[in-house]
């Protein structure tokens, strides 16, 4: 049993990490968390001693096995709740995060395992991040950020980088949504920026909504 602080922190490591072969520096998480260094530095030996973490002097922090499968855990019902709430009570895809970070805390297993049933084990989040099943193993897509791809290149919108309200929000103003088909008309050298084509329209996209966009080619 853990607190919900030390959860939150599991899943933050989790999610820094999976970005990079490195360990996840004390400043980076301190940055996702939104607190002081020295706040973090606590936190890392107090997960440390319940062998949750392992910490390296210049290479940052790193999951154990204990700590990665409880983050995955953690992952896991945030993301069947973002799934419920959407599918079954009417939320939009921005509204949930919120309320799924409150659900994520519940402990019971039966609810979870007895909610990824009623739910016919959803293999996706509504953002399109893949839901670990009981034993914390889950799909890998094949995608790429629109970013990379280059004039004419087309591709399925299977993900978001950034599932910031705001963000979703824009998203669903341009009819921007997952499972939709976008080809690259035009793609500017100076920054980046594109023209894309969605079946409904044309639409100039800057740099930050394409790399923050994932597309199954």
């Amino acid at each position: 049993m853990f607190s919900l602080s030390e959860e939150n922190y599991l899943k933050a490591i989790f999610h820094l990490q999976k970005n990079s072969e490195a360990g996840v520096s004390t400043n980076a998480l301190a940055e996702e968390m939104q607190t002081k260094a020295s706040s973090v530095t606590d936190m890392i030996k107090k997960l440390s001693e319940k062998k949750l973490v392992i910490y390296e002097k210049y290479r940052g922090v790193y999951l154990s096995e204990t700590g990665r499968k409880t983050a995955l855990q953690i992952v896991r019902k945030h993301r069947l709740w973002e799934v419920f709430l959407v599918e079954k009570l009417g939320f939009s895809w921005d509204e949930v995060h919120e309320v799924a970070e409150e659900l994520e805390h519940i402990k019971s297993e039966k609810l979870i395992s007895e909610l990824d049933k009623f739910l016919n084990y959803p293999k996706r989040d509504p953002h399109g991040d893949p839901i670990p099943d009981a034993k914390g193993h889950f799909q890998v897509a094949n995608k790429t950020l629109l970013s990379n791809l280059s004039k004419g290149e087309k591709g399925t919108l299977v993900g978001v980088k950034d599932s910031s309200s705001e963000f979703l929000k824009y998203l669903d103003k341009n009819a921007i949504a997952l499972g939709k088909t976008i080809e690259v008309l035009d793609k500017e050298d100076f920054d980046g920026s594109m023209l894309i084509q969605l079946k409904e329209k044309s639409l100039r996209i800057s740099p930050m909504v394409s790399s923050n966009i994932y597309i199954k080619i």
